[in-house]
C-alpha cells in the first residue's frame, strides 16, 4: 500500500471510491477471493475525498463513530441456534472487529485505522486522498475510468462506490433519489451527528450528575429544575409533563443510564434537558437546529467516552452538499459544539473534543439497482435461505424521525406508522449491483433502499456483510470476463461455503407486519415489497 501520489493513466483491475469501512474491506474481499484463485494479488486502488493522514475508515474512523450498532437477535433465537449477542456477524465483520480489539460495541479510531491499514497492505491496495472527481471516462454502459480534478485519469474495470451520497455513480450518471424522494419526501432527511469525545469524565461523575438532574427535573416542588424544563420544553406546559414523565419506567424508577461492559447507554433525556436549559433552546431536532440526543456512548482507553449525541436538522439537500464537502462540520455546527464543551467543562469536564467529520447517516438512495429492498422485504426475511450471504436484524425506527412522513401518511388515511417488530433477514447484494452501469456497486446506505429498508441498511454491519459479497462477486467478474451485475447471491454463497466462511443463517418471516408495512411504503410511493429477492 501506498499513499503517494500514483502517475497519470494508471490501470487497476478494481477501483474503491469512498474509504467507509464496507468499501475497504470490499476490496479485501475481493483481493483475498482472486489471490485464492489465481495466486496472485489483483492491482486494486482505493481513493477518497478525506485525508488519509487523520484516518482511513470514514465516519468510524475520521467520524470517530467508536459506538458501534450491532445485529439485533431476538432471545429465542439466539437460544435455539446458540448464537452469541449479537448472532453471527459475516466473516470479514468478526476479523475487522477482532483486528481493533472490539470487545461488544466499542470501536477505538485508533485501533481500527491501524486494522484497515493491516489488511488494506496485506491486500495490495494502493491508496490515494484528498481529491475530487472531474469526470468519469464511459465504455458504453460501463465505466472505464475516474479522471480527477487534479488532471490523473484512473483506469480500471470494476468499481465499488462506498460514500453515504453514491457520489461515483451520480457522476457515472446514475439515477439518484434524494433525501427520502422514496416516500415521496425528498427535502425530508435523517439528521447529522458531531460525534465528540470526552476526557477525564469519569463514569462515577456522569452518573452522579444524570442522577442529579433527573431528581431536579422530576420534582415539582425544586423550583429551578422546573424552570429549566419549562425552557426545554418551549414554553409547552404539556410537553413539560411529558419531560417529566419520561425520567422514569413503569414502575416508577428513575430511569438511569445502563453501563456495559465498553458502553453506555443514557435510557431518559435528563442531560438533554439540562443542556436545552442552559442554551435557552427547545429540546426539538426542527426548531432549534439540533437537538443532544440521550447519547450511545462507547467507553474508550485512558478515560475517553465517544459521544454519539450531538444531533442537527438536515434536509435532503443538505445532506448531499455535506457529503459532497467532504463531511466538513458547517461553522454553526462547530459554534454549537464550543457551548456543549463550555457547558461539558463547567461541571468539570477537563477535555472535550470533536471529530473532523460529520457522521452522515444517510444521503438519498440510488434508483437504478438490480433489485431495490424495501423495509417490507426486510420483514418478510431477505433473500431465500439457499442464497444467503448472513443474517442481520436491526429495528426499523429512524433516529431524528422523518419529518413530514407522519402528515402524508395521514393524508392518505393512515394513522399508525410505528413499525416496532424489528426484521431479521438474510442478506443479498443485489440491491448494491447497478443494473444501468453494470461494472458499478454502491455499499453504503445509498444503496438501492425503498422506504423504510435505509433504517436498517445504513448500518456498517449490514454494510459489511453485502461488501464481502460484493468484493467476491468482483473476483468472479475479473476472472470471468463478466459484470458485477450478472454476478448471483448463489455464486458467491458457494465460494463462502468453499472457504467455510458462511455464517448461519437465520432470518424470519413476519408476514403480518411486512403486509402492513408493504401497504404503507406503497402507499407512500415506494415500490413496496419484491416477492421474489433473487
Amino acid at each position: 500500500m501506498t499513499s503517494t501520489t500514483l502517475t497519470a493513466n494508471r490501470t487497476y483491475d478494481m477501483i474503491g471510491f469512498g474509504d467507509e469501512v464496507p468499501g475497504v474491506l470490499a476490496l479485501v474481499a475481493a483481493s483475498r477471493e482472486y489471490q485464492r484463485r489465481t495466486g496472485k494479488k489483483p492491482r486494486s486502488l482505493l481513493m477518497f475525498k478525506g485525508n488519509s493522514q487523520e484516518g482511513i475508515g470514514g465516519h468510524l474512523i475520521r467520524g470517530r463513530l467508536a459506538y458501534l450498532d450491532r445485529s439485533r437477535v431476538p432471545l429465542d433465537v439466539r437460544q435455539s441456534l446458540k448464537l452469541d449477542t449479537f448472532g453471527d456477524p459475516s466473516a470479514l465483520y468478526k476479523e475487522f472487529l477482532q483486528r481493533s480489539g472490539v470487545t461488544q460495541i466499542a470501536l477505538d479510531p485508533v485501533k481500527a485505522d491501524a486494522a484497515l491499514r493491516a489488511m488494506l497492505r496485506e491486500a495490495d491496495v494502493d491508496v490515494i486522498s484528498r481529491l475530487e472527481i472531474k469526470a468519469v471516462l464511459r465504455n458504453g454502459t460501463r465505466i472505464a475510468g475516474i479522471q480527477l480534478t487534479k488532471g490523473e485519469t484512473y483506469l480500471a474495470r470494476q468499481f465499488i462506490d462506498s460514500t453515504v451520497n453514491a457520489e461515483l455513480a451520480q457522476f457515472a450518471g446514475v439515477n439518484k433519489l434524494r433525501g427520502f424522494e422514496t416516500f415521496g419526501l425528498p427535502e425530508s432527511e435523517l439528521p447529522v451527528t458531531l460525534v465528540f469525545e470526552t476526557e477525564g469524565l469519569t463514569i462515577a461523575r456522569l452518573k452522579e450528575v444524570e442522577s442529579m438532574l433527573i431528581k431536579r427535573f422530576y420534582n415539582l416542588n425544586d423550583r429551578t429544575g422546573q424552570e429549566q424544563l419549562a425552557i426545554a420544553a418551549g414554553g409547552n406546559a404539556k410537553l413539560a409533563e411529558q419531560f417529566r414523565k419520561s425520567l422514569v419506567d413503569a414502575s416508577g424508577n428513575f430511569k438511569s443510564m445502563y453501563v456495559g461492559q465498553d458502553h453506555i447507554d443514557m435510557r431518559c433525556s435528563a442531560l438533554s434537558l439540562a443542556y436545552h436549559a442552559f442554551r435557552g433552546k427547545p429540546l426539538s431536532l426542527k426548531s432549534s437546529g439540533f437537538t443532544l440526543d440521550p447519547g450511545n456512548i462507547a467507553i474508550l482507553s485512558g478515560g475517553r467516552l465517544s459521544w454519539n449525541a450531538l444531533m442537527f436538522f438536515t434536509t435532503g439537500s443538505q445532506a448531499e452538499a455535506l457529503a459532497r464537502a467532504g463531511a466538513k462540520p458547517t461553522a454553526l455546527m462547530i459554534e454549537e459544539m464550543r457551548q456543549l464543551a463550555a457547558w461539558f467543562r463547567s461541571w468539570g469536564t477537563p477535555i472535550v473534543r470533536s471529530a473532523t467529520e460529520l457522521y452522515i447517516r444517510h444521503a438519498g438512495n440510488i434508483a437504478d439497482s438490480v433489485n431495490r429492498l424495501s423495509g417490507a422485504d426486510m420483514l418478510l426475511g431477505g433473500v431465500p435461505a439457499s442464497k444467503a450471504l448472513a443474517t442481520f436484524g436491526y429495528h426499523l425506527d429512524v433516529r431524528g424521525g422523518i419529518d413530514g412522513l407522519g402528515a402524508k401518511a395521514m393524508a392518505q388515511g393512515i394513522s399508525n406508522i410505528g413499525f416496532h417488530t424489528s426484521p431479521l433477514f438474510n442478506v443479498g447484494m443485489h440491491h448494491a449491483l447497478v443494473q444501468t452501469v453494470p461494472n458499478l456497486a454502491v455499499v453504503s446506505p445509498a444503496s438501492g433502499f425503498d422506504g423504510y429498508a435505509c433504517s436498517a441498511g445504513r448500518i456498517v454491519e449490514f454494510n459489511v456483510a453485502v461488501a464481502q459479497g460484493v468484493g467476491i462477486a468482483a473476483a468472479i467478474a475479473l476472472l470471468s470476463n463478466r459484470t458485477l451485475a450478472s454476478i448471483t447471491n448463489a455464486e458467491v454463497r458457494q465460494v463462502l461455503e468453499q472457504t467455510k466462511q458462511l455464517p448461519r443463517i437465520y432470518g424470519r418471516a413476519e408476514l403480518a407486519e411486512a403486509a402492513r408495512l408493504s401497504a404503507f411504503e406503497v402507499a407512500l410511493g415506494s415500490t413496496g415489497a419484491i416477492a421474489s429477492l433473487t
